[in-house]
């Protein structure tokens, strides 16, 4: 098993998808398992559906980041047992999993074989100008605009929370910004992937 946590537009799917090419693993993301509301722009293949327009536009920062902390450990029980599962078949399929549902917190107390851990993280303008980019932000009306808003405000507070996380229980994160390219960061992934000796945890160095 390969974990790749990290909030939203930080590049964890694109990522995920290079390292199970890589490893021949097969790409798993916690969204499958129960979605909480995502982006709240439209695109030409998607509307945002009410309830989505909604929860953005209704609630505070604070409310908006406790709703989804709540939905990330109420999913908990089933990416453990998605964990467990993959990690003790011997012999099985190898199995990259991504999202933002793979709290430090919790994934640092797994004890479970063949398995490591990495978080991707960016600077706040990073994830920005990608939310700008794929909500055609400077296109989009006010409203719009306010419901990107709200949710890039969201995604900075839930990356504060996770990169504390991830500092203080000394697991690994990597830098997903700077212009890097997807092969760069899936090498840097597979780095940390082979020097760690506990989930999340690399060996000290010589």
């Amino acid at each position: 098993m390969v974990l790749i946590g990290g909030t939203s537009n930080v590049g964890k799917s694109t990522v995920a998808q290079g390292v199970a090419e890589v490893l021949g693993f097969e790409c798993l993301s916690t969204d499958g398992l129960a979605r909480h509301p995502g982006r709240p722009w439209r695109t030409p293949e998607w509307e945002v559906p009410t309830h989505v327009t909604e929860h953005y536009g209704s609630l505070t920062v604070d409310e908006l980041i406790a709703s989804v902390l709540r939905h990330y450990e109420s999913l908990w029980p089933r990416i453990e047992e998605l964990i467990t599962t993959h990690a003790v078949e011997a012999g099985g399929r190898g199995v990259v999993l991504e999202g933002s549902a793979l709290l430090p917190d919790r994934v640092a107390g797994l004890e479970v074989p063949r398995t490591a851990a990495v978080w991707l993280t960016a600077d706040h303008a990073v994830v920005r100008a990608r939310v700008h980019a794929a909500g055609r932000y400077d296109a989009a009306t006010s409203e719009e605009q306010h419901l990107m808003d709200k949710f890039l405000a969201r995604t900075a507070c839930f990356q504060t929370l996770v990169t504390d996380a991830v500092d203080t229980w000394g697991l690994d994160r990597i830098d997903a910004g700077r212009g890097q390219s997807v092969t760069a960061m899936v090498e840097k992934v597979l780095a940390s992937v082979d020097a760690q000796d506990a989930v999340g945890r690399s060996r000290p160095g010589p």
